[in-house]
């Protein structure tokens, strides 16, 4: 009786299936120019950068987030999912007040339904003092 049950068990546990994938969703691709260079701007001057995204896939693009590599670089994002062929903007606000002068390069990292899903787009600048 003890094997019965033992082999029950078994037989159980080996029909739940043993699949290791886990399917989150679907990926896509994008296409977004990867660096936006301000040029010369004087420090206390906002830059915003614009970049334009297009889904080049066959599913809709899902941004989760983007976000700056300091507190001086805030993202604008869309919140709706892009589809196939449409375009959509980033906007990425870069306050000089807090950067300095000199020569900057600002990172943001955009999390989205993409492979790979963590692509890094770039403000640069020439900050000079007034």
């Amino acid at each position: 009786m003890k094997y019965v049950f033992s082999l029950l068990i078994l037989i159980g546990l080996s029909a739940c299936g043993g699949s290791d994938k886990v399917v989150v969703g679907n990926k896509t691709t994008m296409d977004i120019e990867l660096v936006y260079d301000a040029g010369n701007v004087l420090l206390g001057e906002m830059i915003t950068a614009k970049y334009t995204l297009t889904n080049t896939g066959d599913f809709p693009l899902t941004i989760a987030s983007v976000t700056g590599s300091c507190t001086c670089t805030v993202a604008e994002f869309p919140d709706e999912p892009v589809l196939p062929g449409e375009s959509a903007f980033i906007l990425a606000h870069v306050n000089t007040d807090k950067t300095g002068a000199g020569i900057i390069n600002k990172t943001m990292r955009i999390v989205a339904n993409t492979e790979p899903s963590i692509t890094q787009i770039l403000v640069k600048a020439n900050v000079r003092r007034k």
